[in-house]
């Protein structure tokens, strides 16, 4: 009678992972994750691109709970219904006798019309947002160590997209301001876990010369979902209602399409569950209708390095495998990472400032908010199209150099910009010309910061890096709020910055996404040999 395994029992009898395991003292294959896709299995084939465009959908649900506070917080149009005390030529509330004017939808259109978030109370808004994005950068943090260690990939995303769910629609039933800025203070935890998650389960599976493209094309699914929500906004003017309709697309995305999504097999492999990790790899083969021949199993980096192994070695690993992990120490410990780290997080801290400080700093359509908003988004999808067609021709490296770079010049250029007559058009020009660069760059960095660290301790650093960003992003209001050129001289300066710190880094393009920290150190050192 043949010798069973130690997992899964009889079906790995009869698995056609394991149909080679019968016969003592066969040879077995050992390859990476990234050498098994090339050779056999397909680097972006039918399962990837489902894989992908399934996962990528919760971009569009970080960007309904990220940008609802556009609408849901606005100071709204306001009439006098009474000539004593209220002029129509009056620009603010402020000033005007109580009693003289109204807010136009009433008081429930906004959390500024109902709260009075208005003239010495306007500072709450920015509060509010601040809390929301301090939200963010803890959450990346949280789960991007959770992703990387017992709850996996798809374990945290779906997690965080029950987490926004539930927040979002209690933000609906706040009973006051503090209620609702500490509930958009847990929205943004959750949220800040959803774009990490997603990016690297959907990109994980893809093969290393697709991989780029791929990465690059995720923020299309953020950008369609600020598209998306400035129509549900027009449907749903009460800002109550609009919580719950922009929190009720999470709830949809768990039921319908989480099931349907596999967890990565790199988080598998690294934590020791080789048979899972091996019967992903076979489920993307016969997809993309290719077969995984017999005797070729996954190995980490550092085991890659054996031709082969024999059945009874192979047994004995698979029952005796241990799970893999890593933190943000484990990053800082190695020199190589640690340095990687500190430019990933300075340089996704300034692309942070230059991004949400010029959508805060620029008004350039003069146009009903909705129709704002929706061209604004429309208008960053060129950029995207731009870096995912040449990053592959020119790598990372050379791509995040010149968007940072085209960034910072028409922002400095903005600061020799007179702010009147047609020089103001000049200046707005310059203005969307940063954020079209600086929005290329966001897209890049994404992907490049993936590609700089093994997967033991990817989702981690990238985690940190977000963070980075969301105190940009939090610090990125006050530098508009002071005036003149001031911030196009800030952003500028924060763009050219970033461009420099860029050239330190090292070129991905093409190389292996490494699955350990020893792998990576390994392969470093024959570089240099």
């Amino acid at each position: 009678m043949p010798e069973r395994t130690s997992f899964h029992e009889d079906q790995d009898l009869v698995s056609p992972l394991l149909r080679a395991v019968k016969t003592r003292g066969e040879e077995r294959q050992k390859l990476c994750i990234d050498d098994m896709l090339q050779r056999h299995c397909g680097e972006f084939g039918v399962w990837q691109l489902r894989h992908f465009v399934l996962t990528s959908l919760a971009w569009a649900l970080e960007a309904f709970h990220t940008m609802v506070m556009i609408f849901a917080d606005r100071e709204p149009a306001w009439t006098c219904v009474s000539s004593r005390g209220c002029s129509v030529s009056s620009t603010s509330v402020c000033g005007l006798d109580p009693g003289s004017w109204e807010w136009t939808g009433g008081q429930g259109s906004s959390t500024a019309a109902e709260w009075g978030l208005v003239c010495e109370n306007k500072y709450k808004v920015g509060l509010v947002q601040a809390l929301f994005f301090g939200g963010c950068m803890i959450g990346a943090g949280v789960f991007g160590h959770l992703s990387d260690s017992f709850l996996g990939r798809k374990g945290s995303l779906t997690v965080v997209c029950i987490l926004n769910a539930v927040f979002g629609c209690l933000t609906a039933l706040s009973p006051g301001f503090w209620a609702y800025a500490l509930l958009r203070l847990l929205t943004g935890f959750s949220t800040g876990g959803v774009g990490l998650c997603a990016f690297v389960l959907a990109t994980e599976p893809v093969g290393p010369t697709k991989r780029g493209v791929a990465g690059m094309s995720t923020f299309y699914f953020f950008s369609t979902g600020i598209a998306l929500l400035s129509g549900i906004a027009y449907i749903f003017q009460s800002w109550r209602s609009l919580y719950i309709a922009s929190s009720l697309p999470s709830v949809l995305f768990v039921v319908l399409v989480i099931p349907f999504l596999s967890e990565s097999p790199r988080w598998y492999l690294v934590r020791g569950k080789i048979n899972e990790a091996m019967e992903v790899m076979c489920a993307i083969a016969k997809s993309n209708g290719n077969h995984l021949p017999d005797g070729v199993v996954l190995g980490l980096d550092e085991e890659t390095n054996e031709n082969s192994t024999d059945t009874e070695s192979y047994k004995e690993e698979l029952s005796t495998k241990q799970a893999i992990s890593g933190s943000l120490i484990d990053v800082i410990r190695l020199p190589i990472t640690r340095f990687r780290l500190f430019l990933a997080v300075v340089i996704n801290f300034l692309c942070s400032v230059v991004y949400y400080g010029l959508s805060l700093n620029v008004v350039n359509l003069e146009t009903n908010l909705y129709l704002s908003v929706l061209l604004n988004a429309v208008a960053e999808m060129p950029a995207y199209t731009l870096t995912a067609v040449l990053l592959d021709r020119f790598g990372r490296k050379p791509l995040a150099i010149g968007t940072l770079w085209f960034s910072g010049f028409f922002c400095l250029l903005g600061t020799l910009v007179k702010s009147n007559g047609i020089w103001m058009i000049v200046r707005m020009v310059c203005g969307v010309l940063g954020i079209f660069g600086m929005a290329g760059t966001y897209n890049l960095l994404f992907i490049y910061t993936t590609e700089l660290f093994p997967t033991v301790v990817r989702n981690a650093a990238l985690g940190c890096a977000t963070q980075a960003a969301q105190m940009g992003a939090i610090l990125a209001p006050f530098v508009v709020v002071l005036g003149g050129v001031l911030p196009f001289a800030v952003f500028g300066a924060c763009g050219i910055t970033g461009g420099i710190l860029a050239f330190y880094l090292p070129e991905t393009l093409n190389q292996p996404l490494y699955d350990t920290m020893t792998g990576m150190e390994d392969a470093e050192k024959a570089l240099k040999e």
